[in-house]
């Protein structure tokens, strides 16, 4: 009985190495999520704009979401909002350093007459699964990485990009850094005259003006 037992026990738990996440490559089968969520708030309208009060509301809704970089706001309204309603939606984006967006995805409910429907869109990215410790080291006979192996790499990065958008769509090349650019502002900062020898940062073309290396008398 005592020798069953053993093979019993032996068994169980080579099938346990067996189970749990399988890596079969060094891609890793943890990959990034990127979900979206969107929050709406419709406000009334006036004459010329929103109606008074409704700039406040929308003011401490914003803040309220502490929307930021990444961040999309848009008005979501059927009959087409007029410009001075857009221009007060726009400046309080643009106190959070964002710029309407031309598309708001869809919202429930329906928007009652005098009134428009802002929408932030957020999206945020994860890596669901991590940390994955369901798969033992050894014994490993098929050579498979470990069943963590990429989380740490992968949940980095998701928690450090901007815009989660961009693990989806990408960047476009026009949103690149243009290194000549900075290149040239660093040229000329090391070609300028030390302020203690006479020179001096000033408004000159690009940002630099070299003194004439003494002081006028």
């Amino acid at each position: 009985m005592i020798p069953f037992r053993t093979l019993a026990l032996g068994t169980m738990v080579l099938l346990s190495a067996c189970g749990g996440t399988r890596n079969r490559g060094v891609e890793s089968v943890h990959q990034p999520v990127v979900a979206r969520s969107a929050y709406a708030v419709d406000l009334m309208t006036g004459g010329d704009g929103l109606a008074p009060g409704e700039r406040s509301r929308l003011a401490g809704w914003l803040d309220t979401l502490n929307v930021g970089y990444g961040d999309e706001v848009g008005i979501d309204d059927p009959t087409g909002a007029g410009m001075d309603i857009r221009g007060d939606v726009a400046a309080e984006a643009a106190r959070y350093g964002l710029l309407l967006a031309d598309a708001v995805p869809p919202t429930t409910g329906a928007i009652a007459p005098g009134t428009i429907r802002v929408v932030v869109s957020r999206m945020t990215a994860s890596v669901p699964g991590c940390l994955d410790t369901s798969r033992a080291t050894e014994p490993n006979f098929d050579a498979h990485t470990s069943s963590d192996y990429g989380c740490a790499i992968n949940t980095n990065l998701a928690a450090m990009v901007a815009r989660p958008g961009d693990l989806v769509r990408g960047r476009s090349n026009p949103d690149t850094t243009d290194t000549m650019v900075g290149g040239k502002a660093i040229g000329a900062m090391r070609r300028a005259v030390p302020s203690g020898n006479g020179g001096q940062i000033g408004g000159g073309v690009g940002g630099v003006a070299a003194g004439t290396g003494g002081s006028a008398k």
